[in-house]
């Protein structure tokens, strides 16, 4: 239980600190702030046990009014550690979307400690765009983000504003940034 605690404890903060508190998702503040956010820390230890859990997520999510649950962060911080692994399996998170005929409704967004574009380096400080204290898959409503860009000016500048904030940041400013 005190790790589980520890657990969402350190997604809180990478969430108010870096993703809220530096503006990476402009949308997130107003669903946070309202107690839209459910943070899910499961205990798969393997791929297809996270699957099944993905699975009843994914279904939580799209049978739950928007006003209750907008998104869900599912946190698995005892599987898919290696980045690789995990990028390799969002293809089948993907296909599980598919396969619940939720493809347009909900989509998958990926954080990993160890998150890394293709074509840059390990080390490339605009990676952290992307990197979690843990694994995470997080669950989007398309008509939540829908909306969200609708409504901001330029919703195609987030991606490399991030960027330039990490890069500004640096790798120590945001391992800094999360500390407890």
């Amino acid at each position: 239980m005190q790790e589980q605690q520890h657990i969402e404890a350190a997604t809180r903060r990478w969430l108010e600190r870096a993703v809220i508190g530096l503006s990476l998702c402009p949308f997130a503040k107003a669903v946070y702030v309202r107690a839209q956010v459910r943070i899910h820390i499961s205990d798969a230890d393997n791929p297809e046990h996270l699957k099944d859990v993905l699975r009843a997520e994914l279904l939580q999510l799209a049978a739950t009014p928007a006003e209750q649950i907008d998104t869900t962060l599912l946190v698995h911080p005892r599987v898919l550690q290696d980045f690789f692994d995990y990028n390799d399996f969002l293809d089948e998170a993907e296909a599980l979307v598919r396969e619940l005929n939720l493809e347009g409704e909900i989509q998958i967004a990926s954080f990993h400690p160890d998150y890394q574009f293709a074509g840059t380096d390990p080390d490339d400080a605009g990676n952290n765009t992307n990197r979690a204290p843990y694994p995470m898959l997080h669950l989007l409503r398309e008509a939540s983000i829908d909306r969200a860009v609708a409504a901001y000016p330029s919703p195609d500048s987030i991606i490399e504003r991030n960027i330039a904030t990490m890069q500004r940041l640096g790798q120590a400013g945001y391992k800094k940034l999360l500390e407890p």
